[in-house]
Formats: structure tokens, C-alpha cells, sequence
């Protein structure tokens, strides 16, 4: 695993927290210190908590489950866009729906609402038949589906754990989050609490140098365990050939030796 080095998080400016008066007790284990009336956070313990992130995302992807990207502030959108569709994950980086994971039921009716629309306006026929008004109308709905919902169209089941961009922001996909169970990973900056979630990240949530180079770190973590999973199934598609080839000699034998028996016997004779 591609290892952060303390410089890179340096440069990055990852130690820049909040200033004094709007901090959050409960990331007093995190601050290193306080200069010129801003919190500093401590690099080191951001070192630790990154490298136990990407551990425990490295096993969910492994097995085959899903990571829920999450971040609509305006300086995190582009590169947690990007990661996520480099990876295939879901993702949520424009407005977070109330009921996203709570009411994922009509979320999917809401999905298929919007897949329908693509269908209908893609169909010449369909098009050619339905009013300008009208036609502009569905336009602009599906628009706003895609805008809002495009990043978990290929979402069939709720994702196995939350990675998120500003907890204190995101506040609701954290309180359905943790009412279902679902694991959370997320940056937490000196205003936030860190016990809202399973995988406190402390660092500046702001910069967007910050942003991106933790949020490319957890990238790489989920492509490695991705890519754990390919050779786990290669493996294991290895060992079922050699099983089959292994049951088919066998059954060969098994035919051959009542044959061999035969002509023994007729030697003999």
C-alpha cells in the first residue's frame, strides 16, 4: 500500500484546522496545537488514522461491497467525482437526499423514474409526439434527477460504508448512516466530532489541496483492495479448473480399468 508521507500532508496544509473559538472539544486527542488563534492538528495522528482507513476499506472492497463517496461541498465535488467514477463507486457530491439510505426504497422508484425519462426522450418516436413545452419540461426533471441522483444510478443495494468529505456539513447522510450501521469514514476538521463516526480523519476540510490528497489516498486504498478481489477470483477460478480437470482424469481411470481388467483376464486365458 502506497504509503503518505508526512510532508505531502504538510504541503497540503492538512494541519490547518479551525480557529480556536470554533473548535470541537471532542478533537482535543487530535490538535497538536494552537498558533496565532488557529488550531494545528496533529500530522501525525492523521498518519495513523489514514493508514487504519485504508486497511479497513481495503478488506470491505475486497469482499465485494460498495463505498458511498460523499461531499458537496464546492471545493471537494470535482476530485471526489473523479475518484469515485474512476472506481465505480457511488457517489453523492451535488445535494444529499433526505432518506438516501433510510428510505432507499423511494429512492430506487426515483432512480427508475429517471431512467424512464432517458428512455422516452432518446426514443425519436416519442419525442416527435410529445408538445415543446412538454418535452422542455421532462427535460429539465430529468436533468434534475441526474444532477442529484446520476452518482448512485447503479446503487442495487445500500452501500457497505459512508467515505465523507466534512462530517459536520454532511450531518444528515451521517445520522442515516449510523441509524443503519453503515460504517463511516470521513475527514473531520477541528469544529467537527470525531465520535460521530467509525473512521475519524483529522484534517483541514477546506483546502482543497487537502481534500484532494486524502481523498486520492482512500482512492488508492479501495483500487488495491479491488484489485486483491480480481486475483482472489482468478485464484479461485484456478483451483475449480484444476478440480474439474482432476475429477475428469479420475472419471477416466474409473472407465479405463474394467477394460484393463478385461483384457488381464483374457491374457491370462
Amino acid at each position: 500500500m502506497a504509503q503518505i508521507e508526512y510532508k505531502e500532508l504538510l504541503d497540503a496544509g492538512v494541519h490547518f484546522g479551525h480557529l480556536t473559538r470554533k473548535w470541537d472539544p471532542r478533537m482535543a486527542p487530535y490538535i497538536f496545537m494552537e498558533k496565532n488563534g488557529i488550531h494545528i492538528i496533529d500530522l501525525n495522528k492523521t498518519l495513523s488514522c489514514i493508514n487504519d482507513a485504508e486497511a479497513a476499506l481495503k478488506q470491505i472492497v475486497r469482499s465485494g461491497r460498495k463505498i458511498m463517496f460523499v461531499a458537496t461541498k464546492k471545493q471537494a465535488q470535482e476530485i471526489v467525482t473523479e475518484e469515485a467514477k474512476r472506481l465505480k463507486m457511488p457517489y453523492v457530491t451535488d445535494r444529499w437526499l433526505g432518506g438516501m439510505l433510510t428510505n432507499f426504497g423511494t429512492i430506487r422508484k426515483s432512480l427508475k423514474k429517471m431512467q424512464t425519462l432517458e428512455k422516452m426522450l432518446k426514443d425519436e418516436t416519442t419525442v416527435s409526439n410529445i408538445a415543446k413545452r412538454e418535452r422542455l419540461m421532462l427535460t429539465r426533471e430529468k436533468d434534475k434527477l441526474e444532477r442529484v441522483l446520476g452518482g448512485v444510478a447503479d446503487l442495487t443495494r445500500l452501500p457497505a460504508a459512508l467515505f465523507i468529505v466534512d462530517v459536520k456539513r454532511e450531518h444528515i447522510a451521517v445520522a442515516e448512516a449510523k441509524r443503519l450501521n453503515i460504517p463511516i469514514f470521513a475527514i473531520c476538521d477541528t469544529n467537527s466530532n470525531p465520535e460521530l463516526v467509525d473512521f475519524p480523519i483529522p484534517s483541514n476540510d477546506d483546502a482543497y489541496k487537502a481534500i484532494s490528497l486524502i481523498t486520492l489516498a482512500i482512492g488508492k486504498a479501495i483500487e488495491e483492495g479491488l484489485m486483491e478481489r480480481k486475483q482472489d477470483k482468478d485464484d479461485q477460478r484456478l483451483v475449480e479448473e484444476e478440480e474439474a480437470k482432476r475429477q475428469a482424469d479420475k472419471g477416466t481411470e474409473e472407465a479405463s480399468a474394467p477394460v484393463a481388467e478385461a483384457a488381464a483376464d483374457s491374457d491370462a486365458e
